[in-house]
């Protein structure tokens, strides 16, 4: 494991590389990047955020949000994601997403080291909500463990619970990605191009972010057989149900529309997932699940515009108050 270092966001933050060793889908040696905020902070929990497809860790109003509620923040990106990916690996390639627990592992131990082992919040994006929910789950599979290992709650913006678009994607497309990513799991699926997404949060087009285009091209990257099928057997595994054993605060739009290209209602709704999904299966969590819809969101609520997203800052503030930092 490297020192910490400047990271690419500069002042205020470093980066911590992770060797992982061989990666188990066969694409070289793997890495992941532990980022850390540096602003001095007397922390009474920390906090771990994970991205999702087509991202990095780039928030860094939401490290200031938590910061100022006395969280020790740092941020992961996955290995082939963003800050982890080197030449040669597919991005966000991964065969299972159980293939992420070493890298949780690895990071929540440097920072139970770094912190003094300070409760611990976890937060995820999408994929990342998926990513860390389906890994508390198997963490508390022996009931009671999250908590003694210092997990307290899980704070999830859009995740992504289910496969959005038509039903039969969800049967009888599931069976075809299966069988074509058992032979050729790197096929990328023929699926429309779609810059909407991206043309709503990027400042070089209707957004007001600036982030690296490479980690997160307007476009997205595109979508492998082998990456989708991980996806739908994670659903499966969601869907029959988990207990994280913490509390959890879920955040989506009240609305989605989907569009190949920018329009005026990209700026208001989940441009990438159907909310009524997120919605539906949020009771899979387990335990104490709040789940929030916050009017005129983007897919990453807290990249809404201003006054969508101070709604949602002030959302979570008042769960973070209710569940996590009054315990």
């Amino acid at each position: 494991m490297s020192a910490w270092v400047e990271d690419v966001l500069g002042s205020g933050y470093e980066q911590r590389t992770i060797e992982l060793g061989a990666d188990p889908d066969g694409e070289g040696d793997i890495v992941a990047t532990l980022v850390r905020a540096t602003e001095p902070v007397k922390a009474t929990h920390a906090f771990v955020w994970v991205h999702g497809f087509t991202d990095y860790f780039f928030q860094t109003e939401l490290a200031d949000f938590l910061v100022e509620r006395g969280f020790a923040f740092y941020a992961l990106d996955l290995h082939k994601c963003g800050r982890s990916r080197r030449p040669g690996q597919t991005p966000h390639y991964v065969s299972d997403l159980g293939l992420y627990d070493a890298e949780i592992g690895r990071a929540l131990d440097l920072v139970r080291e770094e912190s003094g082992d300070l409760p611990i919040l976890l937060g995820g994006h999408s994929t990342g909500g998926l990513v860390l929910a389906l890994w508390a789950g198997r963490l508390n599979s022996v009931p009671g463990r999250a908590r003694k290992e210092g997990i307290e709650g899980l704070l999830l913006d859009s995740p992504w619970f289910d496969l959005q678009g038509a039903a039969w994607l969800r049967s009888v497309g599931t069976q075809v990605i299966r069988l074509v990513a058992q032979v050729q799991p790197y096929r990328a699926l023929n699926l429309p191009k779609s810059s909407a997404y991206g043309s709503s949060l990027h400042v070089s087009a209707h957004g007001e972010w600036d982030y690296n285009l490479d980690w997160k091209p307007i476009g997205g990257f595109p979508i492998t057989y082998g990456w989708i099928n991980a996806i739908r057997r994670g659903h499966a595994a969601f869907h029959r149900g988990i207990d994280v054993g913490v509390p959890s605060l879920v955040l989506r739009s009240d609305a989605t529309y989907f569009s190949r290209t920018h329009r005026p209602r990209t700026d208001v709704s989940d441009a990438v997932l159907d909310v009524k999904q997120i919605a539906r299966w949020a009771g899979c969590l387990g335990d104490a699940v709040t789940s929030l819809a916050i009017p005129g969101a983007l897919h990453d609520v807290y990249l809404s515009a201003p006054a969508v997203r101070a709604q949602a800052y002030a959302a979570t503030d008042r769960w973070l108050h209710d569940f996590i930092l009054e315990r």
